[in-house]
């Protein structure tokens, strides 16, 4: 079975030299973020990921999580794992202060949360989908409901869920069913069957807090009749402890192909005379209000890729290492290391900078998050907010297919072994399989990126973000040496892709929309790998600053180099057939009748 040792150097160069954490700490409430502070938070995550929950994540997935009378079970091991989790102040290391919080920026909580879904996927849903709950809550609650429900949260105490889908509105939520009729008193009685609700159910907390999208009864058709509202599995006594056990339950677990130590559940709700829900903020606008937890948890599943990744390519390496056959090709030596032969370190550096690009893309997002909620000055935030919002489908999407190609490639490493479950590559592929498709599925992340991220603005935002990209190929092209040489024309021959693909969606989306969305897909892998590059480019010359500069680490900072030219030699070299996929596919996509499919 594998180990974790979270990437702590390639973390630390990504978040210094390319997020810019020493000014995301400078922004107004962050000044508690300072450089020691942030060390000493990443080093801790380490230990913790590594020493308490990454030697739970193969058992736990041998073992899953067991449902029985309505109650789930969670593995041997997850419930002590929890408690020494919020014991530890990990739950609220992002939330805000005046509930208990510690108010770190998300540019930090991204790198910490990489750390437990690495080392323990499963376990680190519970904490997302909580974490995603708070900030509903916090932006949209009345005071009463942040009093009552915040702290303990923040805390972890209890934990949090999404209650979006039934079983006949999947990703449709205009066709939401569960209904919320008002009392007269304040609160609903709420109604209705919920599926793929994650830790819906388990025995890790007193409480869990389900927020629930349904409808009122005079509610308007469609998305515009949804509201959000609090439904607590224990309803709260006057002193703000769980109460009374409230009308709703868990009817059963799904069975999955991974992540098997996280419930996902159906719950029913209103079976004995309806479940008691608090409105959140207004009713009609709960669509609204559950998109800023889609939005965070879209971000999260993202991370979910890099993490996966990660951890594949952890093994795989060891593996090489330790794995002897063969003899070497050029001087007929062996049996030799596997990591010896040219395609196994093929794939290591398919694994490995792929893995680094994706982290870079998505700690930089991150930083931007913190500038758009805390800058200053008001023009900065708002064109922050949109860098970010263009990105989101980009880092979902991209880094989750991304995350499943590269934990396939560990299982081929590992080659007829790698098929064994005993050794664990298997794991990491299954658990990465569902990340494409919560949350959001790659088509409706690439449909969002081109609706909604460039159609819906004129291309204002891609087009900025073109421009900055230009300004990195500039200073590539004053670069020097053979490196740099082959990162500038892989990365130039990308944008150019990019920028063309791009220009015909502006052009061609109001009369051939079915063609252009036929190509949404190819579209977010283009801007995947063209995005991936900027960073791994931005990457290689801060690396050749070090070195110039004569700073230590020069192993580090020369394999930085090497691996963002690899980069643009085997990935940034499929951009030009991305786009020509995207420019040239809609038709052919179209064009057999549905009964010849």
């Amino acid at each position: 079975m594998s180990h974790y040792s979270a990437p702590l150097r390639d973390m630390h160069f990504v978040l210094r030299e390319l997020a810019g954490i020493e000014q995301v700490g400078k922004l107004p409430g962050y000044e508690e973020a300072t450089p020691d502070t942030v060390d000493a938070i990443i080093e801790e995550a380490a230990k913790f990921a590594s020493g308490v929950l990454a030697p739970l994540n193969a058992p736990g997935d041998q073992q899953g999580a067991v449902w029985r009378d309505s109650g789930v079970t969670m593995p041997t091991g997850f419930l002590e794992a929890y408690g020494q989790f919020i014991e530890n102040g990990w739950n609220g290391i992002g939330a805000e202060p005046e509930y208990g919080g510690q108010g770190m920026p998300y540019t930090v909580v991204a790198a910490v949360n990489e750390m437990w879904k690495a080392s323990n996927m499963a376990f680190s849903l519970c904490p997302l989908l909580t974490t995603g709950a708070i900030e509903a809550i916090t932006l949209n609650g009345s005071p009463e409901l942040k009093a009552a429900y915040l702290p303990k949260m923040i805390e972890g105490s209890w934990t949090g869920t999404m209650n979006l889908t039934e079983p006949q509105a999947g990703s449709d939520l205009a066709l939401v069913r569960a209904r919320a009729v008002p009392q007269g008193d304040g609160t609903y009685k709420v109604f209705g069957q919920k599926i793929f609700i994650t830790y819906g159910e388990h025995d890790m907390t007193e409480n869990i807090i389900h927020l629930v999208l349904a409808r009122t009864p005079d509610a308007p058709e469609g998305v515009k009749g949804i509201s959000l509202f609090v439904v607590p599995k224990f309803i709260l006594n006057a002193d703000g402890t769980p109460g009374a056990r409230n009308d709703l339950r868990c009817v059963s677990i799904e069975h999955k192909l991974g992540i098997h130590a996280s419930p996902t559940c159906v719950m029913a709700y209103g079976d004995n005379g309806g479940a008691t829900g608090y409105l959140v903020g207004k009713e009609n606008e709960g669509l609204k209000y559950m998109f800023v937890m889609m939005n965070a948890a879209r971000f999260a599943v993202g991370l979910e890729g890099v993490a996966i990744a990660e951890r594949a390519y952890q093994q795989a390496l060891q593996y090489a290492r330790d794995r002897v056959q063969g003899r070497d090709l050029a001087d007929g030596s062996g049996p030799v290391p596997i990591i010896r032969h040219p395609d196994i370190r093929r794939m290591l550096m398919m694994m490995k900078s792929q893995t680094e690009a994706m982290r870079a893309l998505a700690y930089v997002v991150a930083a931007a998050h913190d500038a758009a909620r805390r800058h200053p000055d008001a023009e900065e935030r708002k064109r922050n907010l949109a860098f970010v919002e263009f990105m989101i489908p980009i880092v979902k999407g991209w880094c989750t297919e991304t995350g499943i190609d590269v934990a396939s490639l560990g299982i081929q490493i590992h080659g007829g072994m790698g098929f064994i479950e005993e050794t664990g590559a298997a794991q990491h592929w299954r658990d990465s399989r569902i990340t494409t498709i919560y949350e959001g599925t790659t088509g409706i992340q690439a449909m969002d990126l081109i609706g909604r991220k460039i159609v819906r603005d004129g291309g204002a935002t891609i087009k900025s973000v073109i421009a900055a990209m230009q300004q990195t190929a500039a200073q590539l092209g004053q670069a020097q040496g053979e490196d740099f040489a082959a990162i500038q024309a892989g990365f130039a021959r990308g944008l150019q892709a990019f920028t063309d693909a791009a220009l015909y969606i502006g052009g061609n989306v109001q009369k051939d929309i079915k063609g252009v969305f036929a190509g949404a897909v190819p579209f977010l892998k283009l801007a995947g790998i063209v995005c991936g590059g900027w960073q791994m480019a931005r990457a290689a010359l801060v690396a050749q600053e070090m070195l110039a500069a004569g700073g230590g680490d020069a192993g580090f900072y020369k394999a930085k180099i090497a691996t963002a030219r690899f980069f643009a030699e085997h990935l940034l070299s499929q951009a030009p057939g991305l786009a020509a996929t995207m420019i040239k596919g809609g038709a052919s996509t179209l064009a057999v009748p549905e009964e010849f499919l």
